[in-house]
């Protein structure tokens, strides 16, 4: 996949000495491996006055931060929805795919961060303009799957969160995953899970990998569902829970993943007898509202 940046440009709780907004840009690299060090990600911060906010600026900066980067990212992931026309015609410029997405696991945390360890302490803070860092999403009808995908077996299963430090040595066709320390999860945490099983599962896999995936949810109502959010408001019904045991087996998997702080993961296999994953992605859930 290359290198993936995660970024977020937009108004910080912080005013300037004519009492107008201060914008910020922040730009956080992607941990794609569980066994990558969050110590280790790139990160870029830099302030924006407010009579500045435009493409031209953002694109200067994100010029700056390839600059200094090790190695330059091939793909921009954002959260703000309404921020997309500046991001991705800045990062067009440069040359870079941006996309609105929910995998911005660790651009969230390090801006939740700066929040309580670094805007109080600059000047112009303004505590009653601290809000969550937040996405809009309109509601969409969830669609079904492509109708090559649909008709497979699929089962809700459970790791330990200590059972990932294997991970990277899995054979994985297609996949993404993120450090659980991220999350600060004990290595008994449970992680749930749902596995697709398909003789198909190749091209499956392959389909989702072009998807920007961002978590799995049961949804209880109209009918009860696994549905599937992917990119910014797009969704897809992973399966129709038709039984009690299987609607019970949907609740677990929501508890689980809210005592795991969102952490849950998607698989492909083409049988439970195969080792081996045609796909795997360990998914964060962000409580962005």
């Amino acid at each position: 996949m290359g290198t993936v940046w995660e970024l977020d440009f937009y108004s910080r709780p912080l005013v300037d000495e004519t009492q107008k907004k201060r914008w910020e840009l922040l730009i956080c690299e992607s941990p794609l491996s569980v066994s990558r060090s969050p110590e280790s990600l790139f990160r870029y911060s830099q302030y924006c006055s407010s009579s500045t906010v435009n493409s031209t600026w953002l694109k200067e900066a994100l010029s700056q931060a390839m600059a200094e980067a090790s190695t330059p990212p091939t793909k921009v992931r954002f959260f703000r929805r309404q921020m997309n026309n500046m991001i991705v015609k800045a990062c067009k410029d440069m040359g870079l795919d941006a996309q609105v997405s929910r995998r911005t696991l660790a651009l969230y945390q390090w801006l939740e961060e700066r929040m309580t360890t670094v805007y109080p302490n600059e000047p112009g803070y303004e505590e009653a303009a601290v809000r969550t860092p937040s996405i809009r999403y309109e509601i969409q009808a969830p669609r079904p799957l492509p109708d090559a995908l649909e008709g497979n077996k699929w089962a809700m299963v459970s790791l330990a969160a200590s059972d990932f430090a294997d991970l990277p040595e899995w054979t994985i066709d297609f996949g993404e995953s993120f450090p659980l320390e991220l999350l600060n999860l004990s290595g008994d945490t449970v992680i749930p899970g749902v596995v697709i099983y398909s003789p198909r599962a190749f091209p499956i896999a392959a389909w989702m990998s072009g998807l920007e995936l961002g978590f799995i949810k049961f949804v209880p109502n109209p009918r009860p569902r696994l549905i599937l959010e992917t990119e910014d408001d797009s969704s897809w019904v992973l399966a129709d829970l038709t039984t009690e045991r299987s609607v019970n087996e949907a609740k677990t998997f929501e508890e689980q993943k809210g005592k795991a702080g969102g952490a849950h993961f998607l698989a492909v296999q083409s049988s439970p007898e195969v080792e081996a994953f045609a796909g795997f992605w360990l998914l964060p859930e962000l409580n962005l509202r």
